[in-house]
């Protein structure tokens, strides 16, 4: 209607993109935010992505300090940075990374295909003022427990990203199948064939399977890599990742069946839980191609260097 004062729903959000400029935000700064809880993000009612309600604009505007105190909150540091950060030098940050005591909340891949892992400066910033972490940062000696440790081989930095991610990645699902997406993102495909026998089932859950961040084109040796390191790979952390998956699973095949042909039933023989696995697997269907802990760790270093 001519003059009409309507609002349209579309109007009351914004694209991440604009909200980032509106906010004088850098985008980098402004998905970070976005991944750690700081900005809410809704679902687009047209399929379209996630877009940012203004009033949530309205909310960080109002912060003391804004912008600048969140882009504090949201700056991240590689390697040498993290060891200035925390006064120590590179090589003990880098032990310190690898024993998960520090969790990289970001990485990237470069122009040599190495893996940089960045960490919230402000993370590492509170870590250091902790008196209780004055031994693992200035010891003279890198305590036992932690050079045998080493000596194995233990790098918990991309276990630790994955932790980051899927919580990030379970925050903004929308649904049953969307979270149990969220989960199989972690788990390679033979894994998820084990759990999901139903090839209907499969192909509709592998719509919501998000893809790696920074992944470049497919097929190539960096979106291997990043895929690698997408993927669970601790027989622990895989077994938790099955039973997850099984349950969310189950959620959603009883609050949304996956589509299938009309009058074609769902399959009713039994399916493995997390824990099991079959013992033939199934055939290859025809379908559309789709942390340790830090705290424990940190207490179980404590004692050892007490």
């Amino acid at each position: 209607m001519t003059g009409s004062t309507l609002t349209r729903p579309q109007q009351l959000t914004l694209t991440p993109g604009r909200a980032a400029r509106e906010l004088g935000l850098k985008r980098n700064e402004f998905d970070l935010g976005v991944h750690l809880g700081h900005i809410r993000t809704v679902p687009d009612e047209g399929g379209g992505g996630r877009r940012v309600p203004r009033t949530e604009l309205d909310r960080l505007r109002a912060e003391d300090d804004f912008p600048e105190a969140f882009q504090q909150r949201v700056r991240v540091v590689g390697t040498t940075e993290g060891a200035d950060v925390m006064d120590i030098p590179v090589g003990r940050f880098t032990r310190l990374a690898r024993l998960g005591v520090v969790a990289p909340v970001r990485f990237y891949l470069n122009r040599y295909r190495a893996v940089v892992w960045l960490y919230l400066a402000e993370e590492l910033e509170q870590f250091a003022a902790d008196e209780r972490n004055t031994a693992l940062l200035h010891a003279r000696r890198t305590p036992e427990g932690m050079r045998g440790l080493l000596e194995e081989g233990v790098d918990l930095r991309p276990r630790n990203w994955r932790a980051r991610h899927r919580e990030f990645l379970l925050r903004v699902a929308d649904g049953p199948w969307e979270s149990a997406g969220a989960l199989a993102a972690f788990l390679d495909p033979a894994q998820i064939a084990e759990l999901v026998r139903d090839p209907y089932e499969r192909s509709y859950l592998n719509r919501f399977r998000p893809v790696p961040p920074n992944q470049g084109a497919p097929g190539t040796p960096a979106a291997h890599l990043t895929e690698r390191i997408m993927t669970a790979d601790g027989p622990d952390e895989i077994s938790r990742l099955r039973t997850e998956l099984a349950r969310a699973m189950e959620d959603a095949r009883t609050l949304r069946p996956a589509p299938r042909p009309a009058g074609e039933q769902r399959p009713t023989e039994p399916r493995p839980t997390g824990e099991q696995r079959p013992t033939t697997p199934p055939p290859p269907p025809d379908e559309a191609a789709p942390a340790e802990s830090p705290r424990r760790l940190l207490g179980w270093l404590r004692r050892r260097s007490a």
